[in-house]
């Protein structure tokens, strides 16, 4: 027999004064009520109630049994009804990861709206470029930013949200001071900030899949966080994410390098463990985030649409305007790399850039 509910049964025995009241009341038999009574006895190898015809009482031990098992009922009963409030309600501290390169403006704007919609969701915020283990480290979610789904880690669920587009980025001062590279061949002759030990997804002349480009790197960073800054400081030339070329800090100091020649296309995921019993506080996360970063919702800053591979030739930063007004929109082939999300085509016009999408 299910001990919990013999105490249950017990406690209304004695509750009610009698074992055909409490059979009553919990829509049991007699018999049935006397038997998990006599479950919870044996299972202690004590006697709990005094009981014949006509009267019924508990025992020393009974009585201190009785007034236990009542306060752990109602801490069970309340714990219960915590809980429900809390599968309905979106509360709590919400974990998330994040990659050195989504710490925009983007970001910030998109959690004040999530904070406006789930006042009582306290977002916390660790950014980082390692895949961190969700259930080990405690952690409800990651956004992660790759070129394929097969390397995030197996078992876990991976939701894309939106292409993630780098391009080559220099300043304006180095520009000035050494050129700006007029073909993919010309890169060899530039300085390089390299991030972590990759430039694979760099431009590669034709002719050169097979063999190593002598980049020359004069700094690495080992995560994405302050690349951005390095190269607007005018050390070198280095893939940063395109939504910088819109954002206030660096707007005016980037300019983009060979933007014929989209690197390695990427996407932002979502990654969190499991479907099943995913809280509230999560699930609106997810949810939210897939609204704010879809071009089909509502008009959003200029950054914050997916930007693709880039259809035209690149815009003067003192011709952008022109150019814009000249350009039409295109269509584009709609993604299967997620079947539940149809995006939109849609363009995006940055300073010194013009693409159209195909996210």
């Amino acid at each position: 027999m299910d001990t919990l509910t013999s105490i249950k049964v017990f406690r209304q025995v004695v509750d009610s004064g009698s074992f055909v009241a409490a059979a009553e009341r919990l829509d049991l038999s007699t018999a049935m009520v006397s038997k998990h009574v006599m479950h919870v006895e044996q299972r202690l190898g004590l006697r709990l109630l005094n009981r014949n015809s006509r009267s019924l009482s508990l025992t020393e031990p009974g009585r201190l049994y009785f007034e236990r098992c009542k306060s752990i009922l109602e801490d069970l009963q309340a714990t219960e009804l915590e809980l429900g409030s809390l599968g309905r309600v979106p509360r709590g501290t919400l974990r998330i990861s994040v990659p050195g390169s989504a710490s925009g403006q983007w970001l910030a704007e998109l959690l004040a709206e999530y904070r406006r919609r789930y006042p009582e969701v306290l977002v916390d915020l660790s950014f980082e470029d390692r895949f961190v283990n969700l259930v080990d480290e405690g952690y409800d979610l990651a956004l992660r930013i790759t070129s394929s789904p097969d390397s995030l880690p197996a078992g876990l669920i991976a939701r894309p949200l939106r292409p993630a587009v780098f391009y080559l980025a220099a300043s304006h001062d180095y520009v000035k001071r050494r050129g700006a590279p007029k073909s993919p061949e010309d890169l060899a002759q530039h300085d390089f900030i390299a991030v972590g030990d990759v430039l694979s997804c760099l431009p590669r002349p034709a002719g050169t899949e097979k063999r190593e480009i002598p980049y020359h790197v004069v700094l690495r960073y080992r995560s994405m966080g302050g690349v951005a800054n390095a190269v607007a400081a005018g050390i070198g030339i280095a893939p940063v994410p395109v939504v910088l070329f819109d954002d206030s800090a660096f707007r005016e100091v980037l300019t983009p390098i060979l933007p014929d020649y989209p690197l390695q296309q990427a996407t932002l995921y979502a990654v969190y463990a499991s479907r099943k019993f995913v809280p509230p506080k999560l699930r609106t996360f997810i949810d939210f985030i897939v609204e704010f970063l879809s071009p089909a919702s509502e008009p959003k800053p200029r950054h914050f649409q997916a930007p693709g591979p880039l259809l035209n030739p690149p815009c003067t930063s003192t011709a952008s305007r022109v150019c814009a007004k000249k350009r039409s929109r295109r269509s584009a082939p709609r993604t299967n790399v997620d079947r539940s999300i149809r995006r939109r085509p849609t363009k995006l016009t940055l300073r010194g850039l013009h693409r159209g999408s195909t996210s």
